[in-house]
């Protein structure tokens, strides 16, 4: 029985979980309802009543220290639906430790992060690196990154934003003689 009920409600959050890429007004609120349902492998549950809750990605052990970015917010403008969008988020490593960064996230699958697998040292810069895809989007576009590290607080979002043109009609005509 239980098994059946984790299966039905893995299957609810991973529709819920395609249905938010579609409409951007709502991803985060549903991606926080597939979170907070979801239960997850690592986690076993308290008992055979209680679904596991899932958890964040940890900060690596160890010290911590700061880091700060240029910028939190990029706004890419204006692009046609299909574009995509590349952005490099720069940072300092503005503590006295080195800064390991353990995760990167995008809210949706269309943003994809990438970051240093390496230790940044205290003065060091680095960079994260945001490819948004525009494909099947249209509208006013706002999406998260969510960096877990060794720093106070252990997570920090950046924001990409923008406005996604939708792709034209074609009225392709075939005359058949």
């Amino acid at each position: 029985m239980l098994k059946r009920f984790n299966l039905s409600l893995l299957v609810f959050a991973m529709a819920l979980f395609v249905v938010s890429c579609a409409n951007d007004t709502e991803a985060e609120t549903r991606e926080a309802a597939v979170t907070a349902i979801t239960p997850t492998a690592t986690q076993p549950a308290a008992n055979a009543n209680t679904p596991a809750q899932p958890t964040q990605p940890a900060a690596p052990a160890g010290p911590t220290t700061t880091m700060s970015f240029d910028e939190m917010v990029y706004d890419f403008g204006t692009v046609s639906a299909g574009e995509k969008v590349r952005h490099v988020y720069t940072f300092k490593n503005t503590g006295n430790e080195p800064l390991v960064i353990s995760n990167a996230r995008g809210s949706c699958g269309c943003t994809v992060p990438q970051w240093p697998q390496e230790a940044i040292a205290p003065g060091d810069d680095g960079e994260i690196v945001v490819e948004y895809n525009s494909k099947g989007k249209s509208g006013n576009e706002t999406k998260t990154v969510t960096i877990t590290a060794n720093t106070e607080p252990a997570v920090t979002k950046l924001t990409i934003k923008g406005i996604v043109e939708a792709a034209a009609a074609t009225n392709d005509v075939q005359v058949i003689q």
